[in-house]
């Protein structure tokens, strides 16, 4: 469900990008091809992207997941979190968004430490738990809400003790705390948060936001032992 974001969200979100957001050509470069490609304009705002960097920065992540690539605008935002010899995957059902993130990645001189695979997420990451892949030390999951639970128990088998995972648009307008909503998206996040809930090995929270994508939030879960 979006929300029409109140112009002093979109003012402040302004400011701080002005203070805090250097202008990353490679960033802006992403979001103009995007446009031109008529991909969606649902990428995570500039702050967001700057918060998922720092996140990923802070917990020293050698190796990322992101499912739901888009046009690979937070894709660069944590590939560019990653120390020499890090690896990010991101995952893409959509080939033509596939196609532009690449460019995009290319662009931004990311290709050698981040590739983005084609395909249904929830059979890529059962691959990828098949094939024994190293786990992931940051998730980060934009994508299908209505298999968000899903995405995040095929992501914990991915994980390790000290794994962040932080999964977008959990507050749907605040959709998500009705018991009795229909909205599909909603109740495919409060399937994940049932999920959480009862997961001993996650301990989460959700933050609510508001800014120039309006009115939301994201969850922060950390893996505390397996």
């Amino acid at each position: 469900m979006a929300t029409v974001p109140e112009p002093i969200w979109v003012e402040f979100d302004e400011y701080t990008a002005s203070r805090m957001l250097p202008h990353d050509p490679a960033l802006s470069s992403a979001l103009r091809a995007s446009q031109e490609a008529n991909l969606p304009s649902i990428q995570v705002s500039p702050a967001q992207g700057k918060l998922l960097h720092i996140l990923a920065r802070s917990v020293h992540a050698k190796r990322i997941l992101e499912i739901g690539t888009l046009g690979g605008y937070s894709t660069i935002w944590l590939a560019q979190a990653l120390p020499p010899g890090g690896r990010m995957v991101s995952l893409e059902i959509d080939p033509r968004h596939r196609e532009v993130a690449e460019s995009n990645l290319e662009r931004a001189g990311l290709a050698d430490r981040a590739e983005v695979r084609w395909g249904p997420a929830v059979d890529l990451l059962k691959e990828m738990v098949a094939g024994k892949e190293p786990s992931f030390d940051f998730v980060f999951i934009d994508a299908n809400k209505d298999a968000y639970s899903e995405y995040l128990d095929l992501a914990v088998h991915l994980a390790h003790p000290g794994t962040l995972i932080v999964i977008d648009n959990v507050v749907r307008g605040g959709a998500v705390a009705d018991a009795h909503t229909r909205d599909p998206l909603a109740l495919g996040v409060r399937r994940m948060n049932d999920r959480i809930a009862a997961e001993p090995r996650l301990t989460a929270t959700t933050v609510q936001t508001v800014g120039v994508k309006g009115y939301d939030g994201f969850t922060i879960a950390l893996v505390q032992g397996q």
